[in-house]
């Protein structure tokens, strides 16, 4: 069974960084692409970056490009999403989530997320 595990969230002011985790089990963790996706307040589910399974490529969503980095350790199993700048726009419930496929300059409109279970609030304030 799958099993992801978002932790590091947390209320930080504007201009802020914070540091998300997500701890994977139930899975060949290197084998999969991964991504990172967010849910704000009375919204929809917005993807935001997604990581090959190697390592070596990434893609973000303009909302966040130059801002926030995702990355993993294998021997760790474990994806990380660094959030630099931070808005309060970004305030937003986080989820991580395994992927099938990666997609290097794709926008992943109209992603379906299947593992957005538990999550890390981030609250970022004025």
């Amino acid at each position: 069974e799958v099993q992801l595990v978002e932790s590091g969230g947390g209320l930080v002011q504007s201009g802020g960084s914070l540091r998300l985790s997500c701890a994977a089990s139930g899975f060949a963790f290197g084998r999969y692409p991964m991504s990172w996706v967010r849910q704000a307040p009375g919204k929809g589910l917005e993807w935001i970056a997604a990581m090959d399974s190697s390592g070596l490529y990434t893609n973000y969503a303009d909302s966040v490009k130059g801002r926030f980095t995702i990355s993993r350790d294998v021997a760790k199993n474990t994806l990380y999403l660094q959030l630099n700048s931070l808005k309060t726009e970004d305030t937003a419930m986080y989820f991580c989530t395994k992927d099938s496929q990666f997609h290097r300059y794709s926008d992943y409109r109209d992603y379906t997320c299947y593992y957005c279970d538990q999550g890390t609030q981030v609250t970022v304030s004025d």
